[in-house]
C-alpha cells in the first residue's frame, strides 16, 4: 500500500520538488528516502553507478513509475496522486497522463514511430493529445527541426537518420508538448561515440535559452559546463549534491571520489 506522507507543501521558488521518496521492486529497494530540489530554470545532472537508483529516480517524476512513499510536486502540483483530507489516492491514467503534458522526457532509446517521418512524430502529440491543429502543429514542429539542427530532415524516416539524428528529433518531440521540466535518461548512452557532441549540444542550447531540465548522464564534462547541480547518487540515496566546482572538482565524500575516478 502507498504509504506517501501528508508533508507541507514546497518552497514556491522549486518548481520540482522530491521529498523523502521511496520505491522497491519486489523485495529490492531502489531509493530509500531521497529528497531533491530543482528550481525553475536551472540543470541538475544525476551522477552514479547502474542501479544507483538515478533513472528509476527521474520516471517516477512523470509517475511512469508509481512510488511506495513520499512525494513528488511539479509546478505546485502533486505527480500521480490527488489529496483529499490527510488521504492519498492515485490518480486515473487519464489524469496522470494530462499532467505529464508539462513533463518532457527523453530516453535512451529514441522511442520514434518508424512509419512516421521526423514532421509526422513530432505533429502527433500536440494533435492527438492536446489537440492542436495539424497546421500550427506542423509550424512548431518545423520549427523545433531547425532548432535541433534537422530541418531539412523533416520528411526523413526514423530508418534514414542516425542514432544522434533520431535522438534530436525525440527531443524536439518532447518540446513540441512545451514542457515545463524536460528530463533526461542517458540521452547518449546509445549512441556512437562520435554522434554525441550534436546531442550535447542541443542540450547545451536548452539550458542556455533557460530550460529547467533534470539529466542522468556519465558525460562529465557536460555537467562541469552546463549543470547548476549535481547529485551523486549510490545504493538509492544521495550521498552528495552541490555545484560542478564542489562535487566534481572537490568531492567530500570518499564514495564520490572513487566514482569520479572510475569516470574521468
Amino acid at each position: 500500500m502507498n504509504t506517501i506522507e501528508n508533508l507541507t507543501s514546497p518552497a514556491p521558488a522549486a518548481l520540482v520538488q522530491i521529498r523523502r521518496v521511496r520505491k522497491s521492486f519486489g523485495a529490492h529497494q531502489v531509493l530509500r528516502d531521497v529528497s531533491l530540489e530543482v528550481h525553475a530554470g536551472t540543470v541538475t545532472v544525476l551522477l552514479g553507478p547502474s542501479g544507483s537508483g538515478k533513472s528509476t529516480l527521474l520516471r517516477c517524476v512523470n509517475h511512469l513509475e508509481t512510488i511506495d512513499g513520499g512525494r513528488i510536486v511539479v509546478n505546485g502540483e502533486l505527480i500521480g496522486y490527488r489529496q483529499t483530507g490527510n488521504k492519498i489516492h492515485e490518480m486515473t491514467p487519464t489524469q496522470t497522463a494530462s499532467q505529464r503534458r508539462g513533463i518532457g522526457m527523453v530516453f535512451q532509446r529514441f522511442n520514434l514511430f518508424p512509419h512516421m517521418t521526423a514532421l509526422e512524430n513530432i505533429v502527433e502529440a500536440p494533435v492527438g493529445v492536446v489537440g492542436r491543429s495539424r497546421a500550427a502543429a506542423r509550424e512548431r514542429a518545423m520549427t523545433l527541426l531547425a532548432r535541433v539542427g534537422l530541418a531539412e530532415f523533416a520528411h526523413h524516416y526514423p530508418a534514414q537518420l542516425s542514432g544522434g539524428q533520431q535522438q534530436r528529433i525525440a527531443i524536439a518531440r518532447a518540446l513540441a508538448m512545451e514542457p515545463r521540466v524536460m528530463l533526461f535518461d542517458e540521452p547518449t548512452s546509445a549512441l556512437d561515440p562520435e554522434l554525441v557532441g550534436d546531442v550535447l549540444d542541443v542540450m547545451k542550447e536548452l539550458a542556455r535559452d533557460g530550460m529547467t531540465m533534470i539529466v542522468v548522464t556519465h558525460e562529465i564534462g557536460f555537467a562541469r559546463s552546463v549543470a547548476d547541480q549535481v547529485v551523486f547518487m549510490d545504493g538509492g540515496v544521495v550521498v552528495e549534491a552541490g555545484p560542478p566546482s564542489q562535487l566534481i572538482d572537490d568531492p567530500q565524500r570518499q564514495r564520490t571520489r572513487a566514482f569520479l575516478e572510475s569516470v574521468m
